[in-house]
């Protein structure tokens, strides 16, 4: 039998030692970004991706392991296990083969079965299950019993067809193949429970689809109808199939078939095992759909976490409202609150034209540079007013920001504390603003679940949710880097290795002794140890510091491989060290790396990092768009090509902001000139695209849009 070890670097391609490495690792309390980061030479630089389903996969063959171990325990415990059975128990791939293994042996509730086993009925049943032709009812004749509850032949009879039909609903193959079969075969029909009802569910009212073709974002609307009580699914298997394979497996191929035995098996399909697979296939399937819609999350948040930042810009939040006015906030370029104002655009001409005039003031007053306007509730008329103010600006410009998670975030314990002295609508303001300046560093203080890129995360288990997208957040991250003088609280124990109380201390130990001049004065931070230290340091930058590599993502242990480095190619510190990279290859990457006493995949990462102290990863990436006009829906006509930027990716489309307040949809047929499984293997969240525009539906307020028919 392979060891978990080996069944890991089987199903993820890894060679054997990477992966027992990694699971060291992971046994010693090292995080991932840490290992996928500074540990490359011991698991052949696997990605944070491939480390996180690692640590899945290796998290569910333990526990399968466990399961197996309490299983053989059990029925070890009754007498009845079997050098066979332990075999087939050690052997079973899954958690569903071991619970089908140890379902003869398990504990039941009061069964009509286990009724008959207690009135004496079992050897009855294995008389009439062995098939030698005796008749069934001459056999019963001998177990008509009045003290036992037995008052006739047809008694015994009912109590052994009962045995029978468990006992073969109990049949491990034959749960097996028949779950085989249904995977194939059966059909999931829904109706629905009013049809003369209009819903959003009318597309499924009668609905019919093969197993094997379902798709995720049916399974999970299918569910919500249902749990709404508007939809009514069932699975089914068509036609006689799966009674004939229980029956085939219960009955000998004699020339006399029994009869009884026959009826016996139909029933067991029937009563037992087909509602119970249903309920279990049901069960895997929308387990299948919430992996994938978790995964369809994490897949849109980490590119919206790690959208370029517009850094170094006075900027000025809307927060749109109608009844309540649209709240105003200017920070500085740090994000320090400068300025704040509720102006009511909305109310009339005149309050509008005030609105502008108290913008314009501000806009003076700072030197406002850059508008983000929230797009939820007056969005429209917001951007409107805008436009008509930057007229007056033309050198400053706005963007359309999610202002998804903001109403939560203000009246947060964490915004009451951040901002004790602001008004929770004004709040929001600031953190509209600040999502322009730096999306990551303020889209960690929200639930990721409130940041709305997913399809139907609402649904989904809520516990592999949250892990899934820390795990995300964590990564993103850790791959940007961190001031630790001017990180907030929430993005500090996001870092490796620290925790909400190391990240508080981090935070009182500035404001204590004022801003850190080194990494190494982290050490002195209470509660955060060696093994904190080890773990987050690398990603903690210290801007202050007179040590360079402190600004990096160089880890302290790396320092003298990297002064080593240095001193190999005749160069200085804190010189332009742009042409590092050639200066390496001319000197030869295998042998810097023998000489500094380091692997290459680590020495590749210092050339990187000293080439580019400080370096932003999201710097890279394409630039968000800044717009200076405004368009609106009756304005886009069929065969228009537009620049926008996609704000969601799911199964069948992808979502694109073209300007007008409403996202247009890209069909899956329409993202690429190829046949894709998901769009997401064309675009991502963030992604600034070109369209045509192929159909407009101002009434439904829905766009259709082509990317593969526009330029690229």
């Amino acid at each position: 039998m392979l060891t978990i070890a080996e069944i890991l670097a089987q199903e993820l391609g890894q060679k054997q030692e990477y992966v027992d490495n990694v699971i060291s690792l992971m046994d010693e309390g090292n995080t991932i970004p840490f290992i996928a980061r500074y540990r490359k030479e011991m698991h052949g630089a696997m990605d944070d991706t491939t480390l996180r389903a690692l640590e899945s996969r290796l998290n569910y063959l333990r526990n399968l392991q466990t399961r197996r171990d309490e299983v053989k325990k059990s029925i070890e415990n009754q007498g009845k296990l079997t050098p066979e059975l332990s075999a087939a128990i050690d052997n079973a791939a899954t958690m569903t083969e071991v619970e089908d293994l140890y379902r003869p042996y398990k504990q039941k509730r009061r069964t009509r079965a286990s009724v008959a086993r207690e009135k004496g009925l079992e050897p009855l049943a294995a008389a009439i299950f062995a098939q030698d032709g005796q008749d069934p009812a001459m056999l019963a004749a001998d177990y008509v019993d009045e003290d036992k509850g037995v008052s006739s032949i047809e008694d015994a009879l009912a109590g052994a067809s009962d045995i029978i039909a468990e006992d073969l609903s109990d049949d491990a193959s034959i749960r097996k193949s028949l779950r085989e079969l249904m995977s194939r075969k059966a059909v999931l029909n829904c109706k629905a429970e009013n049809a003369e009802e209009d819903t959003v569910y009318r597309l499924y009212y009668d609905f019919n689809m093969p197993l094997s073709r379902l798709l995720d974002h049916q399974i999970l609307a299918i569910n919500r109808g249902e749990k709404e009580g508007i939809l009514k699914p069932v699975i089914a298997l068509p036609g006689n199939e799966g009674a004939a394979l229980v029956c085939r497996a219960a009955l000998k191929p004699t020339i006399h078939v029994s009869s009884f035995v026959r009826a016996a098996a139909e029933d067991a399909y029937a009563r037992l095992i087909l509602p119970s697979l249903q309920r279990e296939l049901r069960a895997d399937f929308v387990d299948r759909a919430n992996k994938g819609a978790i995964r369809n999350f994490a897949l849109n948040l980490k590119p919206l976490l790690m959208q370029p930042p517009v850094k170094g810009f006075v900027t000025m939040g809307l927060d749109p409202g109608y009844r309540n006015g649209c709240k105003v906030a200017v920070v500085d370029p740090t994000g320090k609150v400068l300025d704040t104002s509720v102006v009511y655009p909305t109310f009339s001409e005149k309050k509008k034209q005030e609105a502008i005039s108290i913008l314009s003031g501000l806009m003076r007053k700072h030197n406002v540079q850059h508008i983000a306007i929230g797009n939820g509730t007056a969005s429209r008329e917001t951007e409107a007013m805008t436009v008509e103010l930057l007229r007056s600006f033309p050198d400053a410009s706005y963007m359309i920001v999610s202002e998804a998670g903001a109403s939560v975030y203000s009246a947060s314990p964490l915004a009451a504390e951040e901002f004790p002295n602001y008004d929770v609508n004004l709040r929001s303001a600031v953190s509209i603003a600040r999502r322009l300046q730096d999306p990551l560093a303020e889209l960690v203080k929200i639930d990721p679940k409130a940041i709305g890129v997913g399809q139907y995360q609402h649904d989904c288990p809520q516990k592999e949710l949250d892990s899934a997208l820390g795990a995300v957040v964590e990564d993103c991250v850790n791959a940007v880097g961190v001031d630790v003088n001017t990180a907030s609280r929430s993005l500090l124990q996001q870092v490796s290795g620290l925790t909400a109380t190391t990240a508080k201390n981090i935070v009182v130990y500035r404001e204590e002794n004022g801003p850190f001049t080194s990494r190494t004065q982290l050490k002195k931070v209470p509660k955060l140890g060696p093994k904190a230290f080890e773990q987050s340091a690398g990603f903690l930058r210290v801007p202050e510091s007179k040590e360079l590599l402190d600004n990096t993502g160089v880890h302290p242990e790396s320092y003298t491989a990297a002064k080593k480095l240095l001193e190999l190619l005749g160069l200085r510190k804190g010189t332009d060290l742009s042409d590092l990279p050639e200066k390496l290859n001319a000197y030869g990457t295998a042998k810097a790396a023998a000489d500094c006493g380091v692997g290459e995949p680590t020495l590749l990462d210092i050339v990187k990092e000293l080439s580019k102290p400080g370096r932003d990863p999201r710097d890279e990436l394409p630039a968000p768009i800044l717009r200076k006009d405004v368009m609106e829906m009756k304005d886009l006509k069929p065969g228009m090509e537009l620049t926008g930027t996609v704000r969601n990716v799911i199964d069948f489309g992808v979502f694109v902001d073209i300007g007008v307040h409403q996202d247009g949809l890209v069909h899956i047929s329409q993202v690429a000139n190829r046949r894709l499984k998901h769009p997401s293997e064309a675009v991502k969240v963030g992604d600034v695209v070109n369209v045509v525009v192929l159909e407009v539906d101002e009434k439904r307020h829905r766009i259709s849009l082509s990317m593969k028919q526009a330029k690229q």
